[in-house]
C-alpha cells in the first residue's frame, strides 16, 4: 500500500488534481462573477437582483444569485440593495463620512419592515463603539424640517445628530438595505434607493 502511495504522489497525479480543482474553482467564480453582472441592476450606486430564485433560472444564474445573495427569499419577499460604493462610485471607506437621506416618504415601502446594515466588504458584523450596526423600521430616526431623514454612516459621534448615526469600520465597508413585503414601488421599478452621499 505504502509503495502505490509513493508511486500515485510520485506521478504527478495529486498535483494534476490539486491544480485541476484550483482551476476548475477559479472558472466558477470568473463565470458566476460574469453571470451576477447580467442579472444585477445598479441604480444610485446601489445593487440589487430582482431574479433571484425565479422559476426558470439556469443553473448559471441560479449560482451567481446564491453567491451574490446567499439564502435570500425570492424579490416578491424581500428586496435586496447593496453597495460598497458612494453615489460618485467612490469606495466606502471609514475614513469618510457619509450621509444617506431619504426625502419625505420615500423609506423603502413594505408591507413587513425595513432594515440598512453595516457590514464589512464580505458581509460579516462589525463592532462599533455605540454596539449598533443597522437601523430599521422601528428605529427612532429624527426627521429634518421637510420631512426627510438622514442616516450619518461615519467613524466617529457626530455631536448632537447620535440618533441617525450608524458607525462603520476602520477600513472599507458595505451597506445591505432590505425590504421585507415589498410595495408596489419596488416590485415595479418605480422606487429609488438614494445615494450615498460623502459629506466632506
Amino acid at each position: 500500500m505504502a509503495s502505490v502511495l509513493a508511486w500515485i504522489s510520485g506521478s504527478g497525479v495529486v498535483q494534476g488534481v490539486i491544480i485541476g480543482a484550483a482551476l476548475a474553482f477559479l472558472t466558477a467564480i470568473v463565470v458566476m462573477n460574469a453571470v451576477g453582472r447580467t442579472i444585477a441592476t445598479t441604480t444610485n450606486g446601489w445593487n440589487s437582483v430582482v431574479t433571484v430564485e425565479q422559476p426558470g433560472n439556469g443553473i448559471l444564474v441560479r449560482a451567481a444569485a446564491a453567491k451574490a445573495l446567499p439564502a435570500v427569499n425570492v424579490f416578491e419577499e424581500a428586496a435586496y440593495w447593496t453597495t460598497t460604493r458612494d453615489g460618485a462610485g467612490i469606495t466606502l471607506s471609514g475614513a469618510h463620512e457619509y450621509v444617506l437621506r431619504f426625502p419625505a416618504g420615500q423609506l423603502p415601502p413594505n408591507d413587513a419592515f425595513w432594515s440598512l446594515t453595516v457590514t464589512d466588504v464580505v458581509g460579516y458584523m462589525v463592532s462599533t463603539p455605540i454596539g449598533r450596526s443597522s437601523f430599521n423600521d422601528r428605529s427612532d430616526l429624527a426627521r429634518n424640517a421637510d420631512g426627510s431623514i438622514d442616516i450619518l454612516l461615519q467613524r466617529d459621534s457626530p455631536p448632537g445628530h447620535e440618533q441617525n448615526w450608524l458607525s462603520t469600520p476602520e477600513g472599507k465597508f458595505k451597506l445591505t438595505l432590505r425590504a421585507y413585503l415589498p410595495g408596489a414601488a419596488i416590485l415595479d421599478g418605480t422606487y429609488r434607493v438614494p445615494p450615498v452621499e460623502r459629506a466632506h
